[in-house]
């Protein structure tokens, strides 16, 4: 008979540094665009699989002096290459008990969210985007930070997810119930470059009997701060593309009123920007300049500190006061 702990030691011999396993009417509730039970209604249970993000590859983001192995290999390696390896071969070991196995990873993104028509009533519309964040807390693998970023009690914030939703019947772990790992210290908030966090503002939802809240989020000044920072923290900015930039980050007029020119700054950013075209075009990701400033460099440094994290190190991760661009006040 298959077990929850047979699947747990294929995926760890296979490369996943967490494993988590989920009940499906975990999802009872969720919007019907992102309820992954439409994609296979058959499904018992889903299978959560966390990568680490080596601390490594952000050293140089930290030191201003190498950016280039974060959205290389801290985001396209692990989200094109590790992680699909890893799930086709613990799909074929369920198969190969009888079991079907869907594989999800955030890279479906790229064909376009809910970007069809329902194909009959009470159908979504294709394609069902996952929310991984909320798949990993229905795994029990930790808990949403007040970034909204996903923190596990090893890596804090240093992991990307993927997934496979499969027929077994498999023995589901509990919630995280663990020590909080957030104390919504708030240097997310206050370090993100693109001040895209709420102190103020939060978003509750419920998951499966538990309250689940993170700050309000804004997407649009996020998006630009994770590709390019500001000019404050983007050392290979000009002086056109920091303009628009600034004008992005400092507009304060309400989202819908600024969304069309915060996706036209995107897309100057993607085409113009010649290190953020340089991501897309070899690994197919953008730069991420920012290094997740605050909510994962900021947040890592508070949770190392605090010893809230089982993935120690012999020396601090900050040695030194973070740099910004001198003379650069725009």
């Amino acid at each position: 008979m298959l077990t929850s702990q047979t699947v747990k030691q294929w995926a760890t011999d296979l490369g996943a540094d967490l494993v988590g396993i989920g009940s499906m009417d975990r999802f009872a509730g969720a919007p019907l665009d992102s309820d992954p039970r439409h994609i296979f209604p058959e499904a018992k249970v889903i299978v959560g699989l966390g990568f680490r993000i080596h601390r490594g590859l952000l050293r140089g983001i930290e030191e201003g002096t190498f950016f280039a192995s974060y959205p290389s290999a801290g985001y396209a390696n692990i989200n094109d290459v590790h992680a699909p390896m890893v799930l086709r071969q613990l799909g074929s070991l369920l198969e190969d008990e009888g079991y079907e196995a869907v594989i999800y990873t955030n890279t479906s993104v790229r064909y376009g969210i809910n970007s069809g028509r329902s194909v009959g009533p009470g159908k979504p519309r294709p394609d069902v985007f996952l929310h991984f964040r909320i798949a990993a807390f229905i795994c029990g693998m930790g808990e949403i930070g007040f970034s909204k970023v996903f923190l596990t009690p090893r890596f804090g914030p240093r992991q990307r997810f993927a997934f496979i939703l499969t027929d077994a019947p498999l023995e589901a772990d509990p919630l995280y119930s663990g020590p909080p790992l957030c104390d919504r210290c708030m240097r997310c908030v206050r370090e993100c470059p693109a001040g895209a966090l709420s102190s103020q503002k939060t978003v509750k939802i419920n998951v499966s009997g538990r309250e689940v809240e993170w700050a309000e989020l804004d997407e649009l000044k996020c998006a630009i701060g994770w590709q390019a920072g500001s000019p404050q923290y983007n050392p290979f900015a000009d002086g056109q593309m920091a303009d628009l930039m600034n004008q992005v980050l400092r507009d304060d007029r309400p989202k819908e009123q600024r969304r069309a020119f915060a996706q036209y700054a995107a897309g100057r950013l993607r085409q113009d920007f010649p290190y953020s075209r340089a991501g897309w075009e070899s690994f197919h990701h953008p730069g991420a300049i920012c290094g997740g400033r605050g909510c994962v460099r900021g947040c890592m440094v508070h949770l190392e500190e605090c010893g809230r994290v089982s993935n120690r190190f012999k020396n601090p991760f900050r040695i030194r006061k973070p740099w910004s661009m001198p003379g650069d006040d725009r």
